[in-house]
């Protein structure tokens, strides 16, 4: 969660920052500065805003950033009481009197935390000296070949990394996620059929290995009677292909 203080009294804003230690703040001095990052499109989960600042007043600051962002979570902090209604006009969350305390800001986080979309799980890797990280939703699956793994994504890239799949696994907190033979880990939500000894995702055919097979199954039925749309003849017909063709 990143923060914005904005005030213009540096023992105030380094006060407020010393409060929130445990989170990312950036500190501004003056409203025109923070104004600008707005508008060249940097955003924060929380603004907490002085009143009094120099050149433009901490409402006039909220009105024009909300120009920029509809969705700011702004917050005034103030030495004075008289600008409750212009706060409330601005659909702001908060209103605080300073000095603030820990326990009041860690309320108000609270409350902001609990508002904000989930972050989606995602897959991290290093290749090339380079960390990066890939959102769980994009993957198909993982494949691999001795210490290398290749990320084959819905948009059609293949990402390498170095690694094994087992800890690759590990990292990944989706029940979607199957390891269904000793060298690939599949995204059993687009898998397109199960089709005896192999899965079918895309135009890629993945083997699944006896060790696996029947948690491969069951998984794979119970994604098909969850999705909408998809009917019980074609889990039957399945079925049998497994049933007759046998496991790899």
């Amino acid at each position: 969660m990143k923060i914005a203080i904005c005030d213009n009294n540096a023992v105030d804003r380094q006060y407020l920052q010393a409060l929130l230690q445990e989170y990312p703040t950036e500190l501004y001095e003056c409203a025109e500065n923070l104004l600008s990052d707005v508008e060249s499109g940097i955003r924060y989960d929380l603004y907490l805003l002085d009143i009094y600042l120099d050149t433009m007043n901490g409402i006039e600051l909220a009105k024009r950033m909300r120009e920029q962002d509809g969705e700011a979570v702004i917050c005034f902090i103030s030495s004075s009481d008289a600008f409750y209604r212009e706060a409330y006009d601005l659909y702001a969350i908060q209103y605080l009197l300073k000095p603030v305390k820990r326990e009041t800001l860690l309320e108000l986080i609270e409350k902001v935390e609990s508002r904000l979309p989930k972050a989606e799980p995602a897959l991290h890797f290093k290749w090339r000296g380079k960390i990066g990280s890939i959102a769980c939703s994009r993957i198909l699956f993982v494949s691999s070949q001795e210490h290398k793994l290749s990320i084959y994504c819905t948009d059609g890239t293949i990402q390498e990394c170095i690694g094994k799949i087992s800890g690759l696994a590990g990292q990944i907190d989706d029940e979607a996620f199957v390891r269904v033979h000793q060298s690939y880990l599949v995204n059993m939500n687009h898998v397109d059929c199960l089709n005896g000894g192999e899965l079918l995702v895309g135009r890629y055919s993945i083997p699944v290995s006896r060790r696996y097979a029947a948690e491969v199954k069951k998984k794979y039925q119970e994604l098909l009677f969850a999705e909408p749309g998809r009917t019980t003849e074609k889990a039957v017909s399945d079925d049998k292909k497994a049933e007759s063709t046998g496991d790899h």
